[in-house]
């Protein structure tokens, strides 16, 4: 489950890493899960962002602080929008970590054509993507992939202590969603 993914990267790092997020399910998961001990130290674009906000400004935070452990939380759709990057990584040397929680979906959007739109999703299946694990190498950096949950924490370490750039590929439950959620238009009420 991608809570889990996201419980075990901070637990792993204490939640004393920089965490930068994308746009989407893994944002929301991020925010929800992992929790920073430190202020200033989780970047997101709120409400306001495109897929494709988490892993520049991982490379930036990274830059800013350059002895500090940055990990950008991806969904697979969002970490494709700026995949080409892992050059600018691995060309200056910044060690910054990548974890996608791969549903193999544009998660948030399947999600609402779940919920509202009787599962009639459109365009939101994204089976054919790149090999992760193949790319980052192809790029110079590491790539690593967990596909059940017994192979998450071996993986994670790796990455994580690497001192250099690496994507980490972790297979999630493909129809998870997120909660709460209030549809378009409603208020949340107590």
């Amino acid at each position: 489950m991608p809570e889990a993914a996201v419980r075990k990267i901070w637990e792993l790092t204490r939640g004393e890493a920089i965490v930068c997020t994308e746009v989407g399910q893994n944002q929301m998961w991020a925010a929800q899960h992992y929790l920073c001990r430190y202020p200033r130290r989780f970047i997101s674009s709120g409400g306001l962002g495109t897929m494709g906000f988490g892993f520049p400004a991982a490379i930036g935070a990274q830059v800013a602080c350059p002895d500090a452990l940055v990990v950008d939380i991806a969904g697979d759709g969002s970490f494709q929008m700026t995949i080409q990057e892992l050059a600018t990584a691995v060309q200056c040397g910044l060690p910054v970590k990548v974890c996608i929680l791969n549903n193999q979906y544009l998660g948030m959007v399947r999600q609402w054509q779940e919920l509202f739109w009787n599962r009639r999703y459109s365009h939101t299946c994204i089976e054919c993507q790149p090999d992760f694990v193949k790319l980052a190498e192809a790029y110079g950096a590491e790539g690593y992939r967990a596909s059940r949950t017994e192979e998450l924490e071996e993986v994670l370490r790796a990455a994580l202590t690497s001192d250099r750039p690496a994507v980490v590929d972790i297979r999630v439950k493909r129809e998870a969603n997120v909660f709460p959620m209030i549809p378009a238009g409603d208020r949340c009420t107590t």
